[in-house]
């Protein structure tokens, strides 16, 4: 079972996400030039979008390099270990997961994606066995095998499966231990325009507040990218995979895709939104509950690039091309396997094929999904 999401969404001139030279990101499809948002963009403002956490009632998890210092070591200090101590214990046990510690900043090497949870586990599993694993580190040869047979019990203890729901969601690789893994149960594609689109530049100049009368001149100029365009936006969950990496718990999966399409329609990038401020909501939702297998994500309805068409702008153009394609690959490909809905914000959006599918409001939207997937007691008949 699959649930997928479509999304069309205009943004006003903005610079959501940048490239290496300050300038929003950018694609070739159909043979011309895309406006383009990646999909890191929008995974992280909807893992980190409220929403999302107060729907599946679990704080999101956090990725960070601060782990010795904003995570493991103020645990240990609130148990009442020293800060010296805690500090050492702490290094001690960031490096047992496999990651070296560097800097007087105690970094470590690379980003790691834990949950409050397993921060908790780990640090209540280091206090168990305090005495032993204090004893061992302060040798002049320190002894870390009992502090690493403790995390790798940890992890045997809890592989495949997440106590977040975003870790579940959208997984985590870390080479330096791979039993820490999680596949994703969730695909999300790069945005992309459904029309070409021109990059444009802004000129800018500041004002030194305190120049005196008769002075000229501007204290500082720049140039900064952006650029206006409407964009389809494509995710997909596996939903098996979801409850594999929640260790069954069908409930929690049903609120994470509940936060997850929530927070989908809220999460918006914030590159340069002090600049632009293009907080504009999406004009299209739709959602797809499959139980055929497959998986459709419908940017080839836009491999022609739209254009506005008489009195109708890109979005509306936008979502025509849209339905007349799902209608195609309905007439072409069929299912009877589908539980669709649709939100569409503006009234006179061209909806053919899929104006039987729509609901008047988010919720509505959220719920109608919600009633296609499993229950619990479904899931263990």
């Amino acid at each position: 079972m699959n649930i997928e999401l479509h999304i069309i969404q205009n943004f006003a001139p903005s610079n959501l996400n940048r490239d290496d030279t300050n300038n929003p990101k950018d694609c070739t499809f159909g043979g011309v030039r895309r406006a383009r948002i990646s999909s890191q963009a929008f995974k992280r403002a909807i893992r980190r979008e409220p929403i999302f956490a107060e729907s599946t009632g679990v704080p999101p998890a956090v990725r960070t390099r601060l782990l010795v210092t904003e995570r493991f070591q103020p645990a240990l200090e609130q148990a009442g270990v020293s800060p010296e101590d805690a500090q050492l214990v702490a290094v001690a046990l960031a490096e047992a997961i496999g990651n070296k510690v560097e800097g007087d900043n105690l970094h470590t090497s690379v980003l790691l994606y834990l949950s409050d949870q397993e921060v908790s586990d780990l640090v209540a599993r280091t206090l168990g066995q305090w005495e032993d694993i204090y004893a061992g580190l302060v040798q002049e040869k320190p002894d870390t095998r009992l502090l690493d047979k403790l995390v790798k019990d940890y992890v045997k203890a809890i592989r495949g499966r997440a106590s977040a729901p975003d870790i579940a969601m959208f997984g985590r690789m870390l080479a330096e231990h791979p039993d820490f893994n999680i596949d994703a149960a969730c695909q999300v594609a790069h945005a992309i325009s459904t029309h070409q689109v021109s990059m444009e530049m802004d000129f800018f100049t500041a004002v030194d507040d305190l120049q005196q009368d008769g002075e000229t001149g501007s204290a500082h100029m720049g140039m900064t990218g952006f650029n206006s365009a409407t964009f389809y936006r494509y995710a997909r969950i596996d939903w098996d995979q979801l409850v594999q990496n929640l260790n069954g718990n069908v409930e929690m999966a049903r609120r994470t895709v509940a936060g997850f399409l929530r927070a989908a329609v809220r999460a918006i990038p914030t590159g340069k939104q002090n600049t632009f401020a293009a907080h504009n909501p999406p004009s299209f939702l739709m959602a797809v509950v499959r139980a055929d297998g497959m998986c459709w994500s419908l940017a080839n309805a836009f491999e022609k690039p739209v254009y506005p068409g008489y009195q109708r702008g890109l979005i509306a153009e936008s979502v025509g091309r849209l339905d007349e394609y799902w209608a195609r690959l309905q007439q072409v490909y069929g299912s009877d396997q589908q539980h669709v809905t649709v939100l569409a914000i503006e009234p006179d959006l061209p909806l053919d094929y899929l104006a039987a599918y729509t609901v008047d409001n988010v919720e509505t939207w959220v719920a109608s999904t919600l009633d296609a997937l499993p229950r619990a007691e479904e899931s263990l008949s």
